[in-house]
């Protein structure tokens, strides 16, 4: 099969979801996934979802806190750059036909990963490899190079009301 790079970005809810959607379809299809989450160091409820549901799911943070409201310190570029090259080298393998890179994009935008280090990733990818990455804030140069890039949009949110991420459906 020949694989493909998607992008689901946006400043709307449900680029994660849209990822994990996918994952859950492949592995039901028998197909091999690797859930990277860049950024991410907290525990979400897609963790136990996922060790529950799927034998053909692995799914790895590559993150500490959340750090989106500060600025990201040396730890978090450590983390997301020993991440980076873990999965680099689990992509070069070719034994997991999806690859999801969630937050990849955040992860460029804040310098944790360059640009050049995620293009140069994806132009020496196994050709049978679907590489997915998420996040907004998606730099034009990732925009070029995928086969698909699909838009979140927020219209509305009812986070403008007060109302906080709640477990199972946010977080």
């Amino acid at each position: 099969m020949q694989g493909y790079i998607q992008v689901y970005t946006g400043n709307g809810k449900g680029k994660t979801t849209a990822a994990l959607g996918l994952a859950l379809r492949a592995a039901g299809a028998g197909l091999k996934v690797f859930f990277a989450q860049f950024v991410k160091g907290m525990e979400y409820s897609e963790l136990h979802s996922i060790k529950k549901l799927s034998e053909n799911i692995t799914l790895k943070q590559y993150g500490r806190d959340c750090f989106i409201y500060k600025k990201p310190d040396e730890e978090d570029i450590k983390v997301a750059k020993n991440g980076f090259g873990e999965v680099s080298n689990i992509i070069a393998e070719g034994k997991h036909e999806i690859v999801v890179l969630d937050e990849i994009n955040i992860a460029i935008y804040y310098k944790l990963i360059s640009v050049d280090e995620v293009l140069e990733l994806i132009n020496n990818k196994p050709k049978n490899v679907e590489l997915v990455l998420t996040g907004r804030n998606v730099d034009k140069k990732i925009i070029e190079r995928a086969d698909l890039v699909t838009e979140m949009r927020e219209i509305k949110h009812y986070y403008q009301n007060g109302i906080h991420a709640r477990k199972g459906i946010e977080s």
